[in-house]
Parts: C-alpha cells; structure tokens; sequence
C-alpha cells in the first residue's frame, strides 16, 4: 500500500499527478511480477517479491509512505479479522501496543473506535502480559476500511516524498563531478522534475576519469530519474581562448557565463523549462550574490539553485544518503576546478564583463561546441550499461 503524503493537496488536479506516479512506480517495478492499481486514497501493488519490490520503491519520488499489508473481503467478520491480526503480531516481540482504524468506506456497518476496541480486546485476551499504550506503543497496528476491502498492517516505510517525476516539466541539470550538482539534481528529481544533465569537459586538461565520474554520478541519479540523458560538452576551445585573452581575475566569471548561455541552448533545444546547478550563496568566488547576479545576466532560462541557503555539511548528509558522496570525491579534476586564478573576482562588474567578452568571438566557439555536442543516455534498469546516440 502506498500513501501519496503531500500529492493529496492537489484536489482537482490529483488524477494527473496519480497517474504519472502510476507510471513511474510501473517503469521502476517493470522487471517484476506487479499489479499496480489507485485511487484517490491510496495505491497498491499485489506481488509476491515483497523485498525486491520495496527496494525500487525506495527510488521513487511521490511517495509518502509504504506498507506490506493483508487483505481481508467484507463477508468476513470482524472476528476473523482480530484472529488473523492475532496470528500475525506473533512475529513482533511487543509489550505495548495500539490499534488504529481508519474507516474511508462510511458504508461499513462499525465505527472505527469500535473495529479498534474489538481487535485490541481479541489481542489482550489472548496474550500474556501485553497492554494497551496509545501515545507511545511497541507495536502500531493499523487498519483500513477502503472500499473495495480490509487492510492491517504494522510498519511503515518513509518514501522519498514530493510529487512524481515529470509532473513539473524537464530540467537541465549542470552536472559537475563535485558533491553539490548531484545533490541539487536530486532536489529537483524530488520536486517533480525530470532532468537531463549537461557536462563540461576540457581534455587534454580534463581526463576521461573525471568524465567517468560524471556519468557515475548521473547512474545514481538516473535511479530515481527513470534515465537521464547526458550531454557532454567539449569546452577545450572556449576555455583556453579564455585563459588566452581575459584578464586571470576575471576568468572564472566569464567561463561560467559561456557556460550559462551553451546550457540554456541544449535546454531550449531539448524542451528543459529550467537550468538547476549546485550553486550555495558565497561557498566559492563565483557564488556570492554578486558573482551570481552578472552569471546569470546572460541567460533568460529561469536558474534554480536548490541548494542556494544549504551549508556543506547539510549537503554531504543528502549526498551520503543518495550514494554520491564517495564518487564526488575521487580525485578527477574537472572544468571549474583547471586555470583557477589566484584572486579570482568576487563582485564582478557587469560592464568589465561586456568588454571582455567583445576581446573573444564566443559565439562562433559556443555553436561549435553546441554543434558537437556528445549525448549519452543512461538508464536505471542496469546501472552499468548506457549507450552513445548519434
């Protein structure tokens, strides 16, 4: 059984965002032996691979809560289904417990308290040395009039939360192989966005290690994405012409602004309504409010920074918990971390940055970059296989 949480808020709208989770919950348990089926209340998923089918749940964003639960018809009487609770919570090493009841079909002839009242007494009476704790319980039994039938069940299962994948519109993600990118396309996943990922890399300058990192990083985050199509970007040219020509102070800031405007056109060319980086208020020199500000002149995408008000440690936790704090810290250089300057600029001016910029032609290296642009998709179903599109 699955509960939807915050999906519930959505009143008229609510078949849309069920459906879609329908679909994602389908596409993550495809490899199993599933029925998926919902209502307004709640989804259910009849299997048999219970472990393996709450494992994929695990990935997927719009569920609140998750439950193993039994399943009793109405012609049974509410005896048998004290007896069958009973036989169950055998299993549980208790002294404490609570029953709850919820009763959405209004057309069942007993009333929650009672369903409760009955079930608890068929318990104590035959246990030994068990009682009844309702503000703090060993054991939470939990019963649900739907419908359509009877459900009990005793531990739950937190889900990701948020609203399904898709339901909010695509995404460009700018993936680098640090700790924060993955962690700010993971808030987005969790949002309702469907991403795909853009990467810069500089060989020689950069390796095809650092390269592998990312694409790494994008497995994990294709696990709770569906897949992810990854756009890897060759920005050798741009950076060393770069390096060649602006003044070192301000090269961070320019390169980011190349970056920017190459990210918006793959975003516009692939229906992305939104560009999402990494970016936390003043961690580094190209992230103070300043610094951001003439970045993200250059572009008219909307720029979400999930990330923005996080401190580190908060984000390493979140990184830790999605498996992508070991990858984000193997020791491959990428783009933004080659041709550092010394004293790069915190508070850039926007109009050094114009003139600056009129010292190179971008625009003919950013079409020659965007024109080259290498797609790689990868997919959740084997984390290690992707494959090269044409």
């Amino acid at each position: 059984m699955i509960k939807y949480g915050e999906l519930s808020t959505k009143k008229d709208n609510i078949n849309a965002f069920l459906k879609q989770l329908k679909k994602n919950v389908e596409f993550a348990l495809k490899d199993l032996d599933v029925i998926v089926s919902f209502d307004k209340g709640r989804m259910f998923v009849e299997t048999k691979e219970f472990d393996k089918v709450i494992d994929k749940l695990h990935y997927v964003a719009g569920i609140h809560e998750y439950n193993i639960v039994y399943k009793m018809n109405y012609d049974e009487d509410i005896d048998l289904l004290g007896r069958n609770i009973l036989e169950k919570v055998k299993d549980y090493g208790f002294s404490t417990f609570r029953v709850t009841t919820k009763r959405s079909n209004k057309k069942y002839p007993l009333q929650s308290m009672e369903v409760s009242r009955i079930v608890g007494a068929i318990i104590l009476k035959n246990s030994d040395n068990k009682k009844v704790d309702v503000h703090n319980p060993d054991l939470n039994i939990n019963i649900e009039i739907r419908l359509n039938a009877i459900y009990y069940y005793f531990n739950s299962e937190k889900g990701l939360g948020g609203y399904p994948v898709s339901t909010a519109g695509k995404g460009l993600l700018m993936l680098s192989g640090g700790i924060d990118s993955p962690v700010a396309g993971y808030m987005a996943i969790k949002r309702g966005v469907k991403i795909e990922a853009i990467y810069f890399e500089s060989p020689p300058h950069t390796s095809v290690e650092a390269k592998n990192k990312v694409i790494d990083l994008a497995k994990k985050l294709a696990l709770y994405n569906n897949d992810i199509k990854l756009h890897v970007i060759n920005f050798t040219e741009i950076q060393e012409t770069i390096y060649r020509n602006i003044p070192h102070d301000y090269l961070i800031t320019i390169m980011r602004r190349m970056m920017y405007r190459i990210s918006e056109r793959i975003a516009h060319r692939n229906r992305c309504k939104i560009l999402i980086n990494g970016e936390s208020i003043g961690q580094v020199a190209s992230q103070t409010l300043s610094s951001m500000s003439v970045i993200n002149e250059v572009v008219k995408i909307p720029v979400i920074r999930p990330l923005a008000c996080f401190d580190k440690i908060d984000i390493i936790k979140i990184s830790e918990k999605i498996d992508t704090y070991n990858i984000s810290i193997e020791p491959f250089e990428d783009c933004c971390t080659i041709f550092v300057p010394k004293h790069p600029v915190i508070n850039p001016e926007q109009s050094l940055c114009e003139e600056y910029e009129k010292l190179i032609d971008y625009e003919e290296l950013i079409k020659k970059a965007i024109i080259n642009d290498d797609i790689i998709r990868i997919t959740s179903v084997d984390e290690n296989k992707f494959e090269d599109l044409l």
